[in-house]
């Protein structure tokens, strides 16, 4: 497939030239997402990495689960499936291996992802599975009411916690590097540039990449929690994160409020599932065997 830019009045009118428009199915506009929303801007960061990375949109598939974030994949101008809540993992790895020239994301919120999601998540990380995983994480489930997520950290209020939550929340990172994973980067809607490099290196490595970005929710985190507009938790991304690329993922953990490492933490190799498994059948089975997807 072949995208031309087909300039619509707007653009026309405004002489613009966006580079994120042919990624974008522009018949689905207006989105659902509520303003001052974080999810947006990791969309344009992710159109963004499209663009650079010269890849064949052809060959590029993108799945996501239920929620805020699941809708991502209904904009994108690419093959795109939305799969039921927590399944987008294993519904990816059967496209992946079904085809294995395709480049599969994954495009899922923290409580598709890890919570209902969790067990896809580790076992996908831990076969290395070739795919790349970008996680949006507001801290709360947007599309359900703000109930407590996997994710939220101790101290904040949410539906289900009305007198602040008591539970230890997930470290993204470290459960993605603990599991395998064989890139593992966090970063917010405010570095949308590192966001963007992040999300082509996913797209050009081979394995489990993972890639955390932290949105605002201002509708239901950021009001029952007294922390102000979309534009205030940008304003809060900017002044307490601090980039530590190569950080140990056992000390990037998240507090209510507290400071934010971001950065790219882990960029190793090791063999694909597809690789293992051709590998392995090809000893035992010497000729008889024929190298699948290889």
């Amino acid at each position: 497939m072949t995208l031309l830019m087909d300039p619509s009045s707007e653009e026309l009118e405004y002489g613009m030239d966006n580079p994120v428009l042919p990624f974008l199915r522009k018949d689905r506009i207006p989105h659902i997402w509520c303003p001052g929303c974080g999810i947006g801007t990791s969309l344009n960061s992710f159109c963004r990495a499209l663009a650079d990375s010269g890849m064949d949109m052809d060959q590029i598939a993108i799945v996501s689960g239920i929620g805020c974030t699941g809708r991502t994949a209904g904009y994108l101008n690419l093959d795109s499936f939305h799969t039921t809540h927590g399944r987008a993992i294993p519904f990816a790895t059967g496209l992946k291996l079904a085809n294995p020239n395709l480049k599969v994301v994954v495009y899922s919120g923290d409580g598709d992802l890890t919570a209902i999601g969790g067990n896809h998540f580790m076992h996908a990380a831990r076969r290395n599975m070739d795919l790349m995983v970008v996680c949006v994480n507001n801290f709360t489930y947007g599309m359900t009411g703000g109930q407590v997520a996997p994710t939220t950290p101790l101290g904040p209020t949410q539906t289900t916690m009305p007198y602040g939550n008591f539970e230890n929340g997930f470290n993204l990172p470290f459960l993605a590097d603990a599991c395998g994973a064989v890139y593992v980067a966090r970063w917010t809607v405010y570095h949308v540039r590192q966001l963007a490099k992040a999300m082509k290196e996913g797209l050009q490595k081979k394995g489990f990449v993972f890639i955390e970005v932290m949105a605002p929710c201002p509708t239901l985190y950021s009001r029952r929690n007294r922390l102000g507009d979309g534009v205030d938790q940008v304003k809060y991304y900017k002044e307490r994160s601090q980039i530590k690329n190569g950080a140990e993922t056992k000390d990037v953990g998240l507090t209510f409020q507290g400071d934010i490492v971001v950065g790219k933490f882990v960029d190793r190799e090791r063999p694909t599932w597809l690789d293992s498994m051709n590998e392995h059948f090809g000893k035992v089975l010497g000729d008889k065997f024929q190298t699948y997807g290889g």
